[in-house]
């Protein structure tokens, strides 16, 4: 039997882990400014308030051949990356090597982290690089992590941006009214009790999209959430999948979902009825309660509050709860890595449905397309197991002058078809902002 992950280099073809090795070295932050611009650039990025994970280039990849799904995918992934052999400078505390990246939707399709040539990982208090290459090759920090002197200053993009726009629903909204109210009727005879409907619309400019103009725009648009550019998928993530800081794990899961309308009395009012919606409410526990099993299974202190809090964002509001636990260890004294733990976790009911299996068959039979990389896990984890993946929605996958955007609605009893398509047109807007600047 093959394999679940391999080892690969740039040109695709099989490592072993002793053929890379890492070094790193503690960073001012006057470099991890010039830093953040060059990834910003042409780079690859995951940006929450507080902190950030910068790289660029490529020592190699953990490929996914039979998917992320496949049986013990993650903890071979795992293997692979702490076998890396390394050092930090100067005795200085490192977790190693780091892979990052954002996997499809479909857990039995091809997928791929990348470990980047050079990769920054800044908490806000401290932050260290970690460069990787081939072994006999890799030099010195000083010299490796040179990019702490030739970085340009300008980080911006010499192209001209875009300034004209075609925005064209993939779906006809009649279509998509249709979809809701069959999927309501599935519910209703018993198939299944959540669904997620997704809605793409695509976008052609006149000029390529510049990386560096979409994360400014998403970063000031959206502040509170993780803004992420990830080879051509570009979003801003407001639900985090899983995080994991040693045996300290967490969830903030959403489901619920209320437009804003800028007058503080009339959000007020709207945020009241989403709290009090029996049908917002429902759709909600459905997800805490999946987040929940799981951590279950690998703590034993999982704290839940008895209801959700609201969170608003620029233009909605959604029910989100904290979940949150402290990992026991296994016989064998290992712990799931934050990399396990968010393929276990996926696809929650927030962008499936349930029960899983019944959610997916009927979005294989129905759905009509391939999501790719939307609601996806995107994020990364380090040698150490420790990470952080959010869900890849409010999200876009970008291609030279062209983005299709997605936004998904949970279908529950009692879903409005009208409404449902409404939610969407808040979401999508949520990025169409940040695309669209004539």
């Amino acid at each position: 039997m093959s394999s679940p992950v391999r080892l690969t280099g740039p040109d695709g073809g099989t490592l072993h882990a002793d053929a890379l090795s890492w070094r790193a070295a503690r960073l001012g932050r006057g470099v991890v400014a010039r830093a953040r611009r060059h990834a910003f650039r042409d780079g690859r990025v995951i940006e929450r308030d507080g902190a950030a994970v910068l790289s660029w280039g490529l020592a190699a990849r953990l490929e996914f051949p039979l998917g992320s799904g496949a049986p013990a995918a993650a903890e071979r992934a795992h293997e692979l990356l702490s076998a890396i052999p390394g050092r930090p400078d100067d005795g200085e505390v490192c977790r190693g090597p780091v892979a990052l990246g954002a996997l499809p939707f479909d857990t039995s399709a091809w997928g791929a982290l990348v470990i980047p040539g050079v990769t920054v990982v800044d908490d806000g208090d401290d932050a260290f690089a970690v460069a990787v290459g081939p072994r006999m090759k890799l030099a010195e920090p000083g010299e490796r992590l040179g990019f702490a002197l030739h970085l340009p200053e300008d980080g911006t993009a010499d192209a001209a941006a875009p300034d004209r726009f075609r925005v064209d629903s993939v779906l006809p909204h009649g279509d998509f009214l249709a979809r809701v109210r069959a999927a309501r009727e599935a519910i209703g005879a018993g198939e299944l009790d959540k669904v997620v409907l997704v809605r793409e619309v695509a976008i052609r400019a006149n000029r390529a999209f510049r990386q560096y103009d979409l994360l400014e725009r998403i970063r000031a648009l959206h502040p509170t959430c993780a803004a992420f550019a990830i080879d051509g998928f570009v979003g801003a993530s407001p639900e985090l999948l899983v995080r994991r800081r040693g045996r300290a794990i967490s969830s903030r899961p959403l489901a619920g979902t209320v437009a804003r309308s800028g007058d503080a009395h009339e959000d007020a009012r709207l945020a009241a009825g989403l709290l009090s919606s029996a049908k917002d409410r429902l759709e909600h526990r459905y997800v805490v309660d999946a987040i929940t099993a799981c951590f279950s299974g690998h703590a034993d202190d999982v704290a839940v509050p008895g209801t959700p809090e609201l969170l608003e964002l620029r233009n909605v509001t959604h029910l989100a709860t904290s979940v949150s636990a402290t990992l026991r260890e296994s016989a064998d004294g290992r712990l799931p890595s934050a990399l396990a733990l968010a393929l276990e976790l996926h696809p929650t009911p927030a962008v499936g449905g349930t029960p899983r299996s019944a959610a997916l068959a009927y979005l294989a039979k129905n759905e009509g397309f391939d999501r790719g990389r939307f609601a996806g896990p995107v994020g990364w984890f380090d040698a150490s197991g420790d990470g952080e993946w959010w869900i890849g929605i409010r999200s876009a996958l970008v291609d030279g002058r062209t983005a299709r955007l997605f936004a998904g609605v949970g279908i529950v009893e009692g879903s409005e078809a009208s409404a449902e398509l409404a939610e969407t047109q808040l979401k999508l807007q949520a990025l169409l902002a940040a695309f669209v600047r004539p």
